[in-house]
């Protein structure tokens, strides 16, 4: 970098801390209310919740489409940094995954979901990076927990998201409250089938990440 440039880089404005927090207050807002009624929530409910101003949210986010965007960058980066710790801190395999799992439920990525079918540009080159990151290191906890006989090796990166995604996808406006609780009790129960050795024989085969983007319309 050139002496001109290093200087005009010292020169750029950095937002304010208030702005800063202003922005995580309405991206998590965003998320709570979209998980709760999908991702066309009023946005002016959405200020509400964050405790700011219409004019505070459209100052940091133009559209729906940017704040959707940052929602769903901040839950896939939030996700893939779960999966990383988990193969970081956990000496048991299949414990690795099965904290991955109930983390990722806790970030509600099942509400991604109606938001990846139309109300989000998946071709954004920040949002990519951060899907890249995130399937790696999926891939990464499964393949670990196979290799220790811990996986039934009939199943694939796909079968876990495909169940992560149906199980953390609260109905839009039913006001589950207490779905938490049954969210991780089931996710048990899925996880008890992931478990090898396998008691039964799946039908058709192991679904791929390459499959489902296939099947994405």
């Amino acid at each position: 970098m050139t002496i001109a440039a290093e200087t005009e880089v010292r020169r750029a404005p950095r937002p304010r801390a208030d702005a800063l927090r202003n922005r995580e207050r309405i991206v998590t807002a965003a998320r709570e209310m979209f998980v709760e009624y999908g991702p066309e929530a009023p946005l002016d409910e959405i200020a509400r919740r964050a405790g700011i101003g219409n004019a505070t949210l459209y100052r940091h986010f133009a559209d729906r489409h940017a704040l959707v965007h940052d929602v769903v960058l901040s839950v896939l980066a939030r996700t893939a940094d779960q999966a990383e710790r988990a193969a970081a801190e956990e000496a048991v395999p299949f414990a690795a995954l099965r904290r991955f799992v109930h983390a990722a439920a806790g970030e509600r990525i099942g509400a991604l979901c109606p938001m990846l079918s139309g109300t989000v540009d998946t071709r954004s080159l920040d949002l990519d990076a951060e899907r890249i990151r995130l399937e790696s290191a999926v891939e990464g906890l499964m393949e670990r927990a196979r290799q220790a006989g811990q996986l039934r090796t009939d199943v694939a990166v796909g079968d876990l998201m495909v169940a992560l995604s149906q199980l953390t996808r609260p109905l839009p406006g039913t006001g589950c409250l207490n779905m938490d609780g049954y969210i991780h009790r089931h996710l048990e129960l899925f996880l008890d089938g992931l478990a090898a050795p396998g008691r039964s024989e799946l039908t058709g085969k192991a679904a791929t990440l390459e499959d489902l983007r296939r099947a994405a319309p």
